[in-house]
């Protein structure tokens, strides 16, 4: 896939290919910030990914081209506040949405991160954060409490000290402080940025995807305090009957790689 032109500042960008779905935040120039036109682009790229069953994977990833110091998100542009029909519940329910897609999420943490693109880091299943990069939450600086949605999440993935450091606090984690949290699947130098996030994201593409999204609900549903016994029972009797489960049993005994379909 060739690479977003750096001069060009537009909504996030959306491909697929070979079931992986890229979104890339394309306003290079302005440090990814987002708009409301932006979110509304992703609420839309958002149901057309999960209109798609052959997408198992969603990568999130942004232009850094031509930054000085590579900034993945700087946020929600401020000035959108201002606007006449600035809706206070758009940026929460972005994330919500992408925590709650149907393909498991990988963020491709290629830049630091700011305000509200904190929490579409954190609303992504998996992270991959390059070396260097800075996380920095500054609700509380700027007078504002955060949307529930984020609270949750920030607790669920931060832990409660890391939530409370972060907002109460408003100080950056550095890349080392956040790999500590344990919210990271890994913490690599440029050089090896790329690979490790298409060696991440590949080995997720080959899991079984019904057994693989019907875990990442149930695994959603208890961080939330919504476990729900017999819909988790229901979608363990589904993979046990699944042809994708006999296939991985025969592919375990014949020493080959299995070939899921979803069914």
């Amino acid at each position: 896939m060739t690479a977003p032109d750096p001069i060009i500042s537009s909504a996030p960008l959306l491909s697929v290919e070979a079931g992986v779905a890229t979104l890339t935040l394309n306003r290079p120039a302005h440090r990814n910030r987002l708009e409301a036109g932006d979110l509304r682009c992703l609420l839309g790229q958002f149901e057309q990914i999960n209109a798609d069953p052959a997408i198992r994977v969603l990568k999130l990833t942004a232009n850094t081209q031509g930054q000085p110091r590579p900034v993945f998100c700087a946020g929600y542009h401020l000035g959108s506040f201002n606007e006449q029909d600035n809706d206070p519940q758009l940026f929460e329910r972005v994330a919500n949405a992408l925590a709650a897609l149907r393909p498991i999420t990988v963020c491709a943490l290629n830049g630091s991160v700011y305000g509200g693109a904190t929490d579409l880091m954190l609303a992504c299943d998996l992270s991959v954060a390059l070396a260097g990069t800075e996380f920095r939450m500054p609700a509380t600086a700027l007078g504002l409490h955060y949307y529930p949605g984020g609270l949750q999440r920030y607790v669920a993935r931060l832990g409660l000290t890391g939530a409370k450091r972060a907002f109460l606090s408003a100080r950056p984690f550095s890349a080392e402080r956040l790999w500590q949290t344990g919210c990271l699947e890994a913490l690599v130098e440029a050089e090896d940025f790329d690979a490790t996030v298409q060696q991440l994201v590949g080995e997720i593409a080959e899991l079984a995807p019904l057994a693989v999204q019907a875990t990442k609900r149930s695994l959603n549903e208890i961080a939330a305090g919504q476990m729900d016994i017999e819909a988790m029972r229901a979608r363990e009797a589904l993979t046990a009957a699944s042809q994708d489960f006999a296939e991985g049993r025969l592919a375990f005994q014949e020493k080959r790689k299995a070939r899921f379909t979803g069914a």
